[in-house]
């Protein structure tokens, strides 16, 4: 699946070349040595305060909702290979300060916040891994014979009146499903569409998955970053190029 840390992922690939030719502002690397003390001390209570909660994991992992879980999951995501990397890190050369989006380690395996907070870790260990493709099959299970088949799950939103799925076919082919709101997923979908395309919005990890029907056009617009207010996702039909339906997202996973 395309992590909502994805898109994060997509802020990493796109800030790459910019971050390599910068260094770590002088204000940010106390904030930055603090994060990373915290892990070297392998205090996980102390770590837990350090984590901007929620903490999104790879769909469909759950995110880490608060320091207990933090605690409780640690090993899930702090494996010995990410550790390392974070432990043997060299503040002024491998952390860079990427404007109003953060601060990020390396190539963005990992995120924190201009306080120190971490926000993202797009480093992903063998535990979460095998628990992702667990996750995925009991999704799979529980859902319509019709759209049961699928690479990867990306997205669920919901707005006032429908319930909308995203999932990767394979070879970034998408499908969209959608129900009535009160409807299962395990009924048969009101609207199934395939071929769906993902287009990056922007350089802050925005993007949106657009599908085509005839005439109509169905876009699902994901803000990872936007101003306060900013809905998380929105769903736009429009026909012969006419904006019919826009509604934006009551509730989304992950």
């Amino acid at each position: 699946m395309k992590k909502i840390i994805l898109a994060v992922l997509l802020i990493s690939m796109i800030n790459f070349a910019y971050a390599q030719e910068q260094t770590l502002d002088k204000k940010y690397r106390p904030v930055v040595t603090g994060f990373i003390n915290a892990v070297k001390s392998g205090n996980i209570e102390k770590l837990s305060s350090k984590i901007r909660y929620p903490l999104n994991r790879t769909y469909p992992i759950p995110p880490i909702k608060n320091k207990q879980e933090f605690v409780k999951r640690y090993k899930e995501v702090f494996d010995d290979n990410l550790t390392k990397k974070i432990v043997s890190s060299k503040v002024e050369a491998d952390w860079n300060d990427v404007g109003w989006r953060g601060i990020m380690l390396l190539n963005g395996e990992l995120w924190l916040d201009t306080d120190g907070k971490l926000i993202a870790v797009n480093h992903q260990s063998r535990l979460e891994a095998k628990e992702q493709a667990r996750l995925i099959n009991v999704d799979k299970s529980s859902l319509h014979p019709s759209i049961s088949n699928f690479a990867q799950p990306v997205l669920i939103f919901e707005t006032a009146q429908y319930r909308i799925r995203i999932d990767d076919l394979g070879s970034n082919n998408y499908r969209y499903a959608s129900w009535p709101i009160k409807s299962k997923m395990s009924d048969k979908p009101k609207l199934i569409l395939t071929n769906g395309k993902f287009t990056p919005d922007g350089s802050g990890g925005n993007h949106n998955y657009q599908f085509k029907s005839g005439d109509f056009l169905y876009t699902c617009f994901i803000t990872v970053m936007g101003e306060k207010g900013t809905p998380t996702a929105q769903l736009v039909i429009s026909k012969a190029g006419k904006e019919i339906l826009s509604q934006p997202a009551k509730k989304i996973a992950p």
